[in-house]
């Protein structure tokens, strides 16, 4: 019996593994027949906070303006490039970790989501932690971490990074 999803979804979070994992998606979808939402998560606790300890707003609508254009781009290059278009792009604010895991797949349905290995260089995972760490851990529906490109293969940026 073959697993037939219906509602992908594919964080992204600006980082070439993120845009694989939407590539790759997209490829899924096509012969499921399913779904995609791209969600990009602002990570609201990195925001910068003024001296009286509000947050500023105008960094929270840049960030979101910053996004949406991020998420057009994807949403314009699934189309064209690959004539994809079921898909949805959706912008949140919170903690990755959980709205990824828990919040977005129960909103949305989602039956799978399907994200890159790592969008966080060492010193940011050692700091906050690997968001994909905890979603594979704690997801309610299967979860996919996409390593490789459309041929299955490791790119070679990722190679030559691994041997630093």
């Amino acid at each position: 019996m073959n697993q037939e999803y219906q509602n992908i979804l594919v964080p992204v979070d600006g980082s070439k593994q993120a845009e694989r994992a939407l590539n790759k998606a997209i490829a899924v979808a096509k012969r499921n027949d399913a779904h995609i939402d791209i969600l990009n998560v602002i990570d609201t606790r990195a925001m910068a906070y003024n001296f009286a300890g509000m947050s500023d707003s105008s960094i929270a609508y840049q960030l979101v303006d910053k996004s949406k254009d991020y998420l057009d781009e994807l949403y314009d290059n699934a189309k064209q490039k690959q004539g994809f278009d079921n898909i949805d792009i959706h912008i949140r604010l919170g903690n990755p970790k959980t709205v990824i895991s828990f919040d977005f797949p129960r909103d949305h349905q989602n039956d799978l989501i399907m994200m890159g290995a790592c969008g966080l260089t060492r010193l940011q995972r050692a700091m906050v932690g690997s968001v994909t760490s905890f979603v594979k851990r704690n997801a309610p529906v299967d979860v996919l971490v996409v390593r490789t490109d459309l041929n299955n293969e490791v790119p070679a940026d990722d190679k030559d990074a691994k041997k630093k």
